[in-house]
């Protein structure tokens, strides 16, 4: 099992910033491309966004898009998603996750293998 461990969530007001980060160790982290998916309670896991593993190539559904940003540091084995302008809807246990290598699903939860164990971001109204 590999640890992908998040941090940084907590409890904010509409309008509010958050910083979630994921340290990864025990996997080639330069190698995967690393996701972030979100659980709302009575809800699907969904996906939120993506980056490439050499950090290029960054992705975000639709919901997030101009509010939240993905970034990674290999030299720390760490990725980060930077929340913004967060709403209600944006409450979740949120999750980092390492993608299998040469997917091509990476915006769905079939592209990763490795799961962390969350972190719930709650903003209130």
């Amino acid at each position: 099992q590999v640890p992908l461990v998040e941090s940084g969530g907590g409890l904010v007001q509409t309008g509010g910033s958050l910083r979630l980060s994921c340290a990864a160790s025990g996997l080639t982290f330069s190698s995967h491309t690393m996701g972030w998916f979100r659980q709302a309670p009575g809800k699907e896991r969904e996906f939120v966004s993506y980056i490439s593993w050499r950090g290029g190539r960054t992705y975000y559904a639709d919901s997030v898009k101009g509010r939240f940003t993905i970034s990674r540091d290999s030299a720390k084995n760490t990725v980060f998603l930077q929340m913004n302008s967060l709403k209600p809807e944006d409450t979740a246990v949120y999750y980092c996750a390492a993608g299998v290598l040469g997917s091509s699903n990476y915006a769905t939860s079939r592209g990763y293998d490795y799961w962390g164990q969350g972190t719930q971001v709650t903003v209130s109204s």
